[in-house]
């Protein structure tokens, strides 16, 4: 792992928010001059997706991944791999993180 950072999206599917964090990750490789990338998902639509696996039928998802697959392709070389729940900790407490920072934000914005 080269660096970690959370924020909220807003209300959205569980594939949205996927997504957001991967364009989250390729500008951040592509700001920071990396060439070589492995991406590490537990989202197995999202690997797959992006492999060419899988089409990318949802109407929602579609920009998402074609924007993905832009930025991706000015990297030199990016890999996606599935890997489960259990062995993405990292990512979960960073999701976590994000969504109680957003209800602990709306608690205070609602008293």
């Amino acid at each position: 792992m080269v660096a970690e950072f959370s924020g909220t999206i807003g209300v959205a599917t569980n594939n949205v928010a996927e997504y957001s964090g991967l364009l989250a990750a390729l500008r951040y490789a592509i700001d920071h001059g990396y060439a070589d990338l492995t991406v590490r998902s537990d989202s197995l639509l999202l690997v797959c997706q992006m492999r060419g696996e899988y089409r990318v039928k949802n109407p929602g998802l579609q920009p998402l991944h074609a924007e993905a697959r832009r930025l991706a392709g000015r990297l030199g070389r990016v890999r996606f791999e599935h890997v489960r729940r259990e062995a993405n900790s990292e990512a979960d407490r960073l999701a976590n993180e994000a969504m109680d920072g957003k209800k602990k934000s709306e608690a205070r914005r609602a008293f």
